[in-house]
């Protein structure tokens, strides 16, 4: 009976022994991976510096556009916005996107301050920064081809069933 305890004894110490280093890398692993997860989208530093707080309501025959699920129209906005792209996406749920170009913003201007604005127009369903032939997805503002890292500049959208508000 002796023998036996001795025995069991001598297997858990040597487990446990084989099970610490374990635990402090699986502790290791899981805490990198946390600290990685969390880790935040680099800021895109070309968003322009603009206070934007636009109301409209979107039924209305002025923005006949937007009457339908899938309809489009441009707005107007103060600089250094180039304006905006507002897109229907379902009954209830509007994007709204800057018309300033995510990457590159200033490639295509003229020696009087005139920018490339980003399109819609015949390029539907995608958004296209001609400078840079790079073209975006109206449905979440993603790069879709060309070249760039950042995705569209967008702004938050609240809708009640009658007014639409665009704002950062």
């Amino acid at each position: 009976m002796q023998v036996n305890v001795r025995f069991t004894y001598y297997y858990m110490h040597l487990i446990k022994q084989l099970i610490r280093p374990s635990w402090i890398l699986i502790s290791t692993a899981i805490a990198v991976l946390l600290l990685y997860s969390c880790a935040k989208e680099e800021q895109n530093p070309n968003i322009p510096s603009v206070y934007i707080n636009i109301t409209i309501d979107p039924n209305s025959t002025f923005y006949q556009e937007l009457n339908t699920v899938g309809g489009w129209l441009y707005l107007t906005a103060e600089p250094p916005s180039r304006g905006l792209i507002v897109y229907r996406l379902s009954l209830d749920e509007f994007v709204a996107y800057d018309r300033f170009p995510p990457n590159n913003p200033n490639e295509c201007c003229t020696s009087n301050g005139i920018c490339t604005r980003l399109l819609v127009d015949d390029y539907f369903p995608f958004v296209m920064d001609t400078c840079t032939n790079t073209s975006y997805q109206i449905l979440n503002g993603a790069r879709f081809e060309g070249t760039g890292r950042y995705p569209l500049i967008q702004y938050n959208t609240v809708y009640n069933g009658q007014m639409l508000r665009i704002f950062n």
